[in-house]
Formats: C-alpha cells, structure tokens, sequence
C-alpha cells in the first residue's frame, strides 16, 4: 500500500486531477488539491500525478517500507 500526501505549496493547478481523476480532487474553499483517498494499491497513475505536479507537493511513501517511492 502507498500513502498520498499533498504539502502546503500546493497550487491548485488540478494537473493531478487530470492525470489521475480517480485518486486526486480540488478543494475549491481551500484551492488546494488532496487525495480522493490517502492510502492506496500502488497505481501508476499516482506516480504520473507526482511527476505532473509544477509545485512538487505531492508525495507518496510506501506503507511496507517508509521508503518514498520515485516518480
């Protein structure tokens, strides 16, 4: 399993909604994105999301390890 987190220097830019509609959604009140749920099955398009992100404030940890894992 993988935990998603988005960090504060979130924009809003809504490209990992895009990239991953089904694991990312906008907060309008806060203009933020989050995870539609934070721990998930490892996904490929969760690591696209990473690698989308013009802030790089997204970040995923392997729940196994505690290791980040790269986009």
């Amino acid at each position: 399993m993988w935990r998603i987190t988005v960090n504060h220097t979130c924009i809003g830019s809504g490209s990992c909604v895009g990239v991953a509609p089904g694991r990312f959604e906008l907060d309008e009140a806060e203009g933020r994105s989050h995870p539609v749920t934070p721990d998930v099955e490892p996904d490929e398009a969760v690591l696209d999301a990473v690698a989308s992100c013009p802030m790089e404030a997204i970040s995923v940890v392997d729940l196994e390890t505690g290791e980040t894992v790269e986009a």
